[in-house]
């Protein structure tokens, strides 16, 4: 039998090094899927992982990519496949990582004729995908593949190949070499990317005139850590994260003074308002008004992505290149502060910070304060786990209260934000990372959106794994707790049932019913058992703790006209409003009356 063109694109993935590709079956696709299986059978195959939605198959895409620095790999049929992917998709592009969607389509000969599953897919990938493309011949797959896998490694983004039905199960034919053919070629490796030595000279003149000077680390600084350190230590310095830069540093340096932003920490907040200098090093992080005022600190900015620099806060200084490289070349430059008030400051808030947050998770609550859920799995996990996290509250108490130590790894959906990427995220570490322990951080919310399903996906692969431990927590507060607040304190309104209710589930005993391990919490007490007995556990577990959803997820300071706009959503009649008083209202207003902060 002749090769089929499927035959030669699968190997053609496998020259690129592709070892996974996440996805869901169609006709639009089974051609891709019949020469994946007949590679199978050589025992050098690519392995397939069926997932339980398209949408979720591009969050595992995302989720590799982020967690190992190759392309990761998404596949799904035409027609509602495709549309399916789009969100995972916008997750990949939105944070800079780089992703293959494969996509079926209808057959060229029905092209054109509203045929069924027929979309024009090349238009629908056109914003999301930096190159899509849709093979209408044979001779043609081979430098569209090529192309577009370099281009998605080369710049950190996604690309679309699209093959219709026919062109999959057509016989192979390599391009002629003749006029209208072309013939491309694999491979491809990163360059080492330093921004010119006059630049560099510039940026070390604005950080050797700086006092107190604040560094904020993105997801573009990972691999850095030790160049960061050395430069915190020269400079005197602090270090922000943003989210998606987490576990850059890890939290037990003194200097570290954790997130940033809303979801931020007190000491970030009260750097970036103080500082004279910025030095910021990979990092896309998007509220710009927890940044210095403009005027207040000169800025240094270091990113491998051109578009990203000086668009959060006017930079003196524009560095184009790699965190790392840059940073071993500025180095040199840089003078010893021997001023080490501003550190030591910093140092000693971080501290305070630490307790604060500490008190605050063991407060009573009605009837398991979420931000306790988080504090005491902290210190129990290895130094080797991986956490996940969704968006919403539980976002929150992952930002702030898990305290990330050397070696441990977390990510989650940073500039999309999206809800129902915590599970898919944790299934692609765990097949990326076998080894290592993982743990989903899950709102009921975002659990019953499209994660409940996934623990389907788990079932099915767990044993394959070498680590058995992948633990999936889920806050069960029976509400869709961050927009609840902020309908509260953006937009001045009490809680809005008909939209904010959530179902009651039985998250652990769906586990049970899937043959892992479901532990229900309802009382602090069990908190730490329960983590523990997770940890221990020789199968999958989901953790279904009854959480207080009136424990405000409030940023580090809040502003007086927040303050006005809760206490008027309370006014104006709310659910939980005699608890929320009793839980928040103190806490909120002991940070306003002073008129310190609010403005």
């Amino acid at each position: 039998m002749a090769t089929k063109t499927s035959d030669f694109f699968v190997e053609r993935l496998k020259s690129w090094g592709v070892t996974r590709i996440y996805g869901y079956p169609g006709d639009g696709i089974n051609g891709v899927l019949g020469a994946l299986q007949r590679a199978a059978k050589d025992g050098e195959g690519i392995e397939f992982i069926q997932v339980r939605h398209e949408e979720m198959a591009a969050f595992m895409a995302t989720a590799h990519a982020k967690l190992t620095g190759e392309l990761g790999v998404c596949l799904s049929t035409g027609g509602p496949g495709a549309t399916h992917l789009l969100t995972g998709l916008y997750d990949a592009r939105m944070d800079h990582v780089p992703v293959l969607a494969i996509v079926g389509q209808a057959e060229t000969t029905s092209r054109g004729a509203s045929y069924q599953q027929e979309l024009n897919l090349d238009r629908l990938f056109a914003d999301v995908a930096a190159f899509v493309q849709e093979a209408a011949v044979p001779a043609q797959v081979r430098h569209v593949l090529d192309r577009g896998i370099r281009v998605a490694l080369a710049r950190n983004a996604v690309a679309a190949v699209i093959l219709p039905k026919d062109v999959q199960d057509a016989p192979w034919e390599a391009p002629a070499v003749a006029h209208g053919f072309t013939r491309s070629g694999v491979g491809y490796h990163s360059p080492r990317v330093v921004p010119q030595v006059a630049e560099l000279a510039r940026a070390a003149e604005v950080l050797n005139a700086g006092k107190k000077i604040a560094i904020l680390v993105g997801a573009g600084a990972r691999g850095a850590a030790q160049e960061i350190i050395d430069a915190a230590d020269i400079l005197g310095a602090g270090v922000a994260k943003a989210l998606l830069g987490k576990d850059v540093l890890p939290d037990d340096l003194p200097f570290v003074t954790g997130a940033i932003g809303l979801l931020g920490t007190r000491p970030s907040s009260d750097m970036m308002s103080e500082c004279d200098t910025l030095l910021m090093i990979g990092s896309g992080f998007p509220w710009a008004e927890f940044l210095p005022a403009d005027g207040q600190a000169r800025g240094v900015q270091i990113d491998i992505e051109p578009s990203m620099l000086s668009l959060r806060y006017p930079m003196e200084v524009n560095l184009h290149g790699d965190a790392a490289p840059t940073l071993r070349a500025l180095l040199p430059l840089l003078t010893r502060n021997k001023h080490r008030a501003w550190q030591n400051n910093i140092g000693r808030q971080v501290k305070k910070w630490w307790q604060t947050l500490e008190k605050r998770a063991m407060a009573p609550a009605n009837p398991v304060n979420p931000q306790r859920v988080v504090w005491e799995m902290s210190p129990l996990l290895p130094a080797n786990a991986i956490v996940t996290s969704d968006s919403g509250s539980c976002a929150n108490w992952f930002a702030r209260d898990f305290r990330i130590k050397q070696g441990q790894r977390a990510s989650l959906s940073g500039g999309l934000a999206s809800m129902g990427a915590a599970v898919p995220y944790a299934i692609a570490a765990k097949f990326a990372c076998p080894a290592q322990p993982v743990v989903a951080l899950v709102g009921d919310g975002a659990m019953q959106m499209n994660n409940l399903a996934e623990l389907i996906t788990v079932q099915k692969y767990w044993q394959r794994w070498a680590d058995p431990r992948f633990i999936v927590c889920v806050f069960n507060n029976h509400d869709l707790n961050q927009v609840t607040w902020e309908q509260r304190v953006m937009e001045g309104n009490p809680r809005y049932q008909a939209s904010q209710d959530v179902p009651d589930v039985p998250y652990a005993g769906f586990a049970k019913n899937l043959g892992l391990e479901g532990i229900y919490v309802d009382d602090p007490a069990d908190l730490q058992p329960a983590w523990a007995t997770a940890l221990a556990a020789d199968r999958p577990v989901v953790i279904e703790v009854m959480t207080d959803p009136e424990i405000a997820p409030f940023p580090p300071h809040i502003s007086l006209a927040q303050a006005k706009a809760f206490m008027s959503s309370l006014a104006k009649g709310d659910r939980g409003a005699g608890q929320v008083i009793a839980d928040t209202a103190s806490q909120l207003m002991s940070e306003v009356l002073p008129g310190k902060r609010g403005k």
